[in-house]
């Protein structure tokens, strides 16, 4: 792990969620049976309000490594959010793959010759996105530090 933490730099890291996260949302709106995007689904809309969590963890995470801040509550309880939106991640890339396998099982429908592709495509942006989440966790914990509340009121600062 070390390894890839050092190959992938936490600004990396940032901008590489960033990019993948927007590229994500719009994808999400796509339909690959049907080659349209769907913008009046309500369901559509699931996926991006959550990673609004993801976001905001992102500005979390670069803020306290800027001010070289310790970690707060706050900022845990965001991150035990974003553990369930890593289920929601993983969720969606089985979801993504079972689409994708069920391509034969639609052999005598017409699809379009996008569906492959793109697919994969979907499937590889989603599942550097639940990898890049994962590192931003140990990127946090490397840079930021551990959740250790014990001696909390020795590392408040009051006249800031």
């Amino acid at each position: 792990m070390k390894s890839i933490l050092r190959f992938l730099s936490w600004q990396w890291c940032l901008n590489l969620s960033v990019g993948v996260l927007i590229l994500s949302i719009i994808l999400n709106f796509y339909g690959l049976y049907s080659n349209k995007f769907y913008l009046l689904k309500p369901d559509n809309y699931i996926f991006p309000v959550l990673t609004i969590f993801h976001f905001v963890y992102l500005y979390v995470f670069w803020f306290k490594i800027r001010e070289r801040e310790l970690p707060d509550p706050q900022m845990r309880n965001l991150e035990y959010a974003m553990y369930a939106i890593v289920l929601v991640y993983t969720f969606k890339i089985l979801d993504t793959l079972y689409i994708l396998t069920t391509y034969s099982d639609y052999e005598n429908h017409i699809m379009p010759a996008t569906f492959i592709p793109i697919g994969i495509f979907i499937l590889i942006i989603q599942i550097v996105l639940l990898l890049l989440t994962i590192i931003t966790f140990f990127h946090r914990k490397e840079r930021v530090g551990d959740y250790n509340f014990d001696n909390i009121n020795e590392n408040i600062d009051s006249w800031q």
